[in-house]
């Protein structure tokens, strides 16, 4: 077991920047859920704000330096009332684009993991 934190797994601070342009791209492009994140492309600022909400989230939650200073997940999803359909859409996209980058098995359970814990604070508020 390597004592490597999960923040280093991911990448640092690149590797998880890298992981978040290409999240963000496979939710516009999966069909399940790309109407909820396409309008983000007419507001090019807002998309950018957005990306780097779940960069720091994703560095702060993983062990990294940045601090998340954005919405709990419940008020940042609240009134989208998101089923469990486009939930697993968007689990699956996060597993693929780890998977693509090169993220060990153990890794990605990981990850799963942490989605899973989130599940809750994200559907159907």
């Amino acid at each position: 077991m390597t004592s490597a934190t999960l923040y280093e797994r991911l990448g640092g601070e690149r590797g998880i920047a890298a992981l978040v342009e290409d999240i963000v791209a496979a939710h516009m492009q999966n069909p399940r859920i790309q109407a909820r994140f396409l309008p983000y492309r007419e507001d090019p600022a807002h998309l950018e704000e957005v990306k780097g909400h779940l960069r720091d989230f994703l560095s702060s939650g993983s062990g990294g330096p940045q601090e998340y200073r954005g919405q709990s997940m419940p008020e940042a999803h609240r009134g989208m009332n998101i089923n469990e359909v486009e939930y697993l859409a968007a689990v699956d996209d996060i597993l693929d684009v780890l998977d693509r980058h090169g993220i060990d098995p153990q890794t990605r359970l990981e990850v799963l993991g942490i989605a899973y814990s989130l599940k809750g604070e994200i559907m159907y508020v």
